[in-house]
């Protein structure tokens, strides 16, 4: 009889060990995170200013290319503004902050790691993340929108990058993006 209490005893223990081990993660109700509702696709439009040089430089090279012939190996760090219009005056929305690396070693090649972070309207305090590869000088580039917060949390979907200005004498680039996202 000992023994049988022992080995239920020892059973109960060895089943509460294991679901204490999965503490770390529950199925979850939908309705909590505000999934429940429909999904909409947003679009939004709006112009990258890159300057890397100048009195208040939006970037900052942090490694320099491997080469003076390519971008390969450089990385950047930057925190752009994201205006309404073309012009470096206009309204500001929000920033870019994130890095660009040359990935490329046979063409100009960037890969970028890049929240859009929103300070007005219905989407300040939201973000957008961006990661992928953008060839500068194609026409069009697209990357994938990896994710969000606020407004655009659990965003998937991708941006159209276009290049508008780009004088590398003074280092200053703009560029629209074209925003399509997915989010709750």
């Amino acid at each position: 009889m000992t023994k049988l209490i022992l080995i239920l005893a020892a059973q109960i223990l060895l089943v509460a060990a294991i679901a204490s081990a999965g503490d770390f993660a529950r199925t979850m109700n939908q309705k909590h995170l505000g999934l429940h509702k429909k999904e909409k696709l947003t679009h939004l439009r709006f112009y990258w200013q890159d300057s890397l040089k100048g009195r208040h430089p939006s970037a900052v090279i942090i490694q320099q290319p491997v080469s003076n012939s390519s971008t390969f190996g450089s990385v950047t760090m930057m925190d752009d503004p994201l205006t309404l219009d073309v012009s470096r005056n206009s309204s500001v929305v929000g920033q870019a902050q994130g890095i660009y690396a040359g990935a490329a070693q046979r063409e100009i090649g960037y890969l970028m790691v890049m929240n859009f972070a929103f300070k007005t309207g219905k989407y300040n305090g939201s973000t957008i993340a961006v990661l992928g590869r953008n060839t500068v000088l194609s026409k069009v580039r697209e990357m994938p929108v990896v994710g969000g917060s606020g407004v655009f949390r659990f965003a998937r979907g991708y941006v159209e990058a276009r290049t508008k200005l780009f004088d590398f004498k003074a280092g200053d680039a703009t560029v629209e993006y074209n925003c399509y996202v997915l989010h709750y």
